[in-house]
């Protein structure tokens, strides 16, 4: 049998950023002395100076948690005005020998905070993993994208996004897609890397296809180019590059 425990991996990277987390309308951390956890497949993690979360906005709890491979947790609620999050900071008080610098850390259940900040700039989701690139590339080649023999898209003014772990991405200009199969959804979903987005609908031959395309009305700042593109998943239609037809990925997009 594998040896989990050897393949399991935690490391730490010091971050230089200045990192901030509001609740409830006030900052109840910053610091520009966070740890950046990764722990595979979990996205990246944010472990922050507990003398950088001030004591009057958490309160001890009888709550803990076990982690073979960082340690015993301990809990507070984070607390501002009205409003109580409970349990929404940990730490680990005696770490384990793997990341003994997590001593006198803490970190945030990210979606029971109200906003992140990195620098001055709000960030979605989770953690931005520096690891991970964004490329964002004009292509003149042409970009076929068309369902169950129906042509929903053809330009040769694409952008061609790239981001590590992921398919390529081909967003193309509104006027190149035929938007009287599109429906507005009221869908929005966030990514860290690119900011929030909004949906359409696909309407074609009397069926609806849910949430078949999407853009990014005001991307963030590394995602600028793509602002008001729309996008299809590739999972779901079928797209030629220069006449060549891409497969299906596979991925959590994938029909079932």
């Amino acid at each position: 049998m594998p040896d989990t425990a050897h393949a399991h991996r935690v490391t730490t990277e010091p971050c230089a950023k200045r990192i901030r987390v509001m609740f409830n309308g006030e900052t109840v951390a910053d610091t520009t002395s966070a740890l950046l956890l990764f722990e595979p497949p979990i996205p990246p993690v944010y472990y922050i100076p507990l003398s950088d979360i001030p004591e009057a906005f958490r309160q001890p709890t009888e709550h803990s948690t076990h982690c073979p491979f960082k340690g015993d947790a301990t809990y507070w609620n984070v607390t501002v005005g009205d409003r109580v999050a409970e349990n929404a900071l940990w730490s680990y008080p005696d770490p384990i020998n793997a990341v003994p610098e997590l001593k006198g850390h803490a970190a945030f259940y990210w979606n029971r905070m109200d906003q992140w900040l990195e620098e001055d700039e709000e960030i979605f989701v989770h953690a931005r993993d520096p690891h991970v690139r964004l490329d964002i590339l004009p292509s003149s080649r042409r970009v076929e994208v068309s369902l169950d023999g129906t042509t929903l898209a053809d330009t040769r003014r694409a952008l061609f996004l790239f981001e590590t772990g992921l398919p390529v991405r081909y967003y193309i200009p509104l006027g190149d897609v035929d938007q009287e199969l599109l429906a507005a959804s009221s869908l929005e979903t966030a990514c860290p890397y690119k900011g929030v987005a909004g949906y359409h609908h696909v309407d074609l031959n009397g069926a609806r296809r849910d949430n078949l395309v999407w853009h990014y009305a005001n991307p963030v700042r590394e995602a600028a180019p793509i602002g008001d593109y729309l996008c299809f998943y590739n999972e779901q239609v079928d797209i030629r590059v220069d006449g060549i037809a891409q497969p299906r990925p596979r991925t959590r997009w994938s029909l079932k």
